[in-house]
């Protein structure tokens, strides 16, 4: 998300969103975060999207006039650049297919004028395909991809209410389509007092990014300050998303949009900026294996069963929905991006 206007606009924000009453979890501490190195390619300034494999971390920078995942080693070194020439509107989020396959996110929209958005998957040896999707309810801005271990894609929306949309291919991909979504779900989430980001409460609420685990066993969802955990059972997200999720606050980072498990179950979180750190949330999916059995982990609320009817004017009270005008506002102002 480009930010052209943002923080002119964070003291107005501020002023409107005092009185917003903010779930309490001061008595967790955050986890222990280890930095492994600091990301200083100018490529990656406005990092978000990440993934790992054996070989390395993957990195994607919002935007761009070309396909383009950056190859980083462990010490945040670019190693590689694999690119194809296909153009994206505004990507936002990178995942790993079960088969290795690099699929692109290309799924911002921030004045919501896509009449469709797009996932390219991008092979080692640098040839793509191009996946138009529809979604059923209208535009939507979306930062987050999730490919489940079966092969399908999940895109979760952002709103700034708390309350996601969860999008899933209602028919078999086909290139370059467009292949219809169907909504399959809703991801409440409720302010939190993590601090960071660059818009108060509201990015506490507001889904930045996802990742699904080596083993496919947890998914996590990020805002700008705090990562959601979600056990998996089989394939299926969208029911996975509907459990209750482990909370685990994030190191403070301006602008956090990206995140990405290794293969030992830890969390990599990062955002935007130049000479911004990787950082490790070492045992990240344990976490999720002691709530469960009982031992530990913060709970945050569970998913109501039914979705709701609206965008989530509920979640918020009173002169939160202020905020949300103001962060609109500011949207309108930010540079269009192709």
């Amino acid at each position: 998300m480009r930010t052209l206007g943002l923080r002119a606009g964070v003291t107005a924000l501020a002023l409107v969103m005092a009185p917003v009453p903010v779930r309490a979890d001061t008595e967790t501490p955050r986890p222990e975060t280890e930095t492994r190195c600091t990301i200083g390619d100018p490529a990656l300034a406005e990092l978000s999207g990440l993934a790992v494999d054996d070989h390395g971390v993957y990195a994607v920078n919002d935007g761009g006039t070309r396909v383009e995942v950056v190859v980083l080693g462990n010490d945040c070194e670019t190693r590689d650049v694999l690119t194809a020439p296909t153009d994206p509107y505004d990507v936002e989020d990178l995942a790993l297919g079960p088969d290795g396959t690099l699929w692109l996110g290309d799924t911002g929209d921030n004045l919501r004028r896509r009449e469709t958005v797009a996932l390219h998957a991008l092979a080692r040896d640098g040839t793509s395909e191009l996946y138009r999707l529809t979604y059923p309810d209208g535009a939507q801005d979306a930062e987050a991809l999730i490919m489940a271990g079966d092969g399908t894609p999940y895109i979760v929306t952002k709103n700034v209410l708390g309350n996601a949309g969860v999008y899933r291919p209602a028919a078999p991909l086909r290139e370059p389509g467009p292949t219809p979504l169907e909504r399959v779900g809703t991801v409440t989430l409720t302010p939190t007092d993590t601090q960071g980001g660059p818009a108060g409460v509201v990015g506490t609420v507001t889904v930045t990014g996802a990742a699904l685990s080596a083993d496919g066993g947890v998914v996590a969802l990020r805002t700008y300050t705090d990562a959601y955990l979600y056990p998996v059972a089989g394939h299926d997200i969208a029911e996975a998303l509907r459990q209750e999720p482990v909370r685990v606050p994030l190191p403070d980072e301006p602008q956090g949009e990206a995140l990405a498990f290794t293969g030992d179950g830890a969390l990599l979180t990062a955002g935007e900026g130049v000479d911004e750190p990787l950082r490790v949330v070492p045992a990240a999916t344990e976490l999720v294996a002691r709530h469960e059995d009982g031992t530990g982990g913060d709970a945050a609320a569970p998913n109501p069963p039914e979705e709701p009817e609206d965008d989530g004017f509920g979640v918020l009270p009173g002169l939160a929905v202020g905020a949300v005008v103001v962060v609109v506002v500011i949207t309108g102002i930010r540079r269009r991006r192709r």
